[in-house]
């Protein structure tokens, strides 16, 4: 009869639960409206949450255009582009899916870089993607997104510490 190793099934399940935990935390954030706690003036720097179904749990960088009323702004984004590609696509949001650009990490960021479990946004497909760090082989981080549940290898210099805009200030999460 094959002995079972007890520690590598316990740390299997841990792994799995741990995952499962954050992935259910992040999608908790990435479908909720961002607080309205601020005014945003034209020229204003932000990022703007995608709520379409398979971008959800994304930020792109924008612009205020300027203010529509009613809590509303047109904004004009920077990577994103019109169908022809000839110039920035320009949108209206509400503030609630508008948050100011979070502060540079490059004092935040640790010795070690990041470890498992830690929730970062990662640089890809002309935004920021919400995720987790699963994994890390060689110097690529495993980033696991919960919304559209990929698990893809990044390196680090694509890779930012998550954080939300609450209250009126920025937070890092647990």
């Amino acid at each position: 009869m094959a002995s079972i190793n007890v520690t590598e099934m316990n740390s299997e399940q841990l792994h799995q639960s741990r995952m499962a935990m954050l992935s259910e935390s992040i999608k908790s954030i990435a479908f909720k409206k961002q607080q309205i706690t601020k005014e945003y003036e034209k020229g204003d720097e932000v990022e703007v949450a995608s709520q379409e179904l398979g971008f959800i749990g994304s930020y792109y960088a924008a612009t205020i255009i300027c203010s529509t009323g009613d809590d509303y702004y047109r904004i004009k984004y920077k990577t994103l582009l019109t169908d022809d590609e000839s110039e920035p696509l320009e949108d209206v949001f509400s503030a609630a899916e508008i948050r100011p650009v979070p502060p540079h990490q490059h004092e935040t960021m640790s010795e070690n870089g990041f470890r498992l479990y830690d929730m970062v946004d990662v640089f890809a497909n002309d935004g920021w993607w919400f995720g987790f760090i699963s994994a890390k082989v060689g110097d690529e981080y495993y980033v696991y997104f919960p919304t559209t549940a990929d698990n893809i290898a990044y390196p680090p210099h694509v890779l930012r510490f998550h954080q939300e805009w609450s209250n009126g200030k920025w937070i890092f999460l647990p």
